[in-house]
Order: structure tokens, then C-alpha cells, then sequence
């Protein structure tokens, strides 16, 4: 069982770069899926990025080549550095951890609380 909590959300211009982390508590880091998801009042949750134990990464069309995922197995921890953010990415953002059994039976894994990412002028 892990516990995840998010940080770094904030305020930023159009064009502007923020990075958000999701520092994890527990055993295993190393051996879950991370994925970020945002949602926006009114909306389902979107998936954003993913990288998996073995560091492979995934994004969503809409922030591929703006967005990267990465980890610090050292420190648990899970980064999403946002560039070139629009105000479309202002959104609450989400960590999630799955084990590979959640993710390949489809289980919900563990969610963080978020972090609220507002882009505007």
C-alpha cells in the first residue's frame, strides 16, 4: 500500500513552466505505474502522462512535447514539468500509483488529492 500526496501547484502566465510532485510513501516505489490525470470542473478525469517501472513514458496527444514525467526512486518522488502551458491545461491535477496487477485488472489503484494548476494572465 502506498500513499501519495502532490505538490507544486500554482498560479502561472500563458507560455509559462511549472512542475508539480507526487511524493510517495510506502514500500515498492519502484515497482508501480505513476500516472498524472487532470480534471476540470464539469468533466471527467483526463489521463495526462504515465511512466512505468521501467521508466517508459506516456502522454496524451494534447501535452506531448510540453510535458514530462519523470521519477527520483531516491527520493519517491514523481515529477510532471509542464512547459509552454495554455490556459486549456488549468485543470486540478492528479497522481496515481497502480501495481502491474491493478493495471492489467483494470483496479483503480491509488489516487492522490491533487493540485490545483491555474494558467492565466
Amino acid at each position: 500500500q502506498v500513499q501519495l500526496e502532490e505538490s507544486g501547484g500554482g498560479l502561472v502566465q500563458p507560455g509559462g513552466s511549472l512542475r508539480v510532485s507526487c511524493a510517495v510513501s510506502g514500500s515498492g516505489f519502484s515497482t508501480y505505474i505513476y500516472s498524472w490525470h487532470r480534471q476540470t470542473p464539469g468533466k471527467q478525469r483526463e489521463f495526462v502522462a504515465s511512466i512505468n517501472g521501467g521508466a517508459g513514458t506516456n502522454y496524451a496527444d494534447s501535452v506531448k512535447g510540453r510535458f514530462t514525467t519523470s521519477r527520483d526512486i531516491p527520493k519517491n518522488t514523481v515529477y510532471l514539468q509542464m512547459n509552454s502551458l495554455k490556459p486549456e491545461d488549468t485543470a486540478v491535477y492528479y497522481c496515481r500509483a497502480q501495481s502491474y496487477d491493478d493495471y492489467r485488472w483494470g483496479r483503480t489503484g491509488y489516487w492522490g488529492r491533487g493540485t490545483q494548476v491555474t494558467v492565466s494572465s
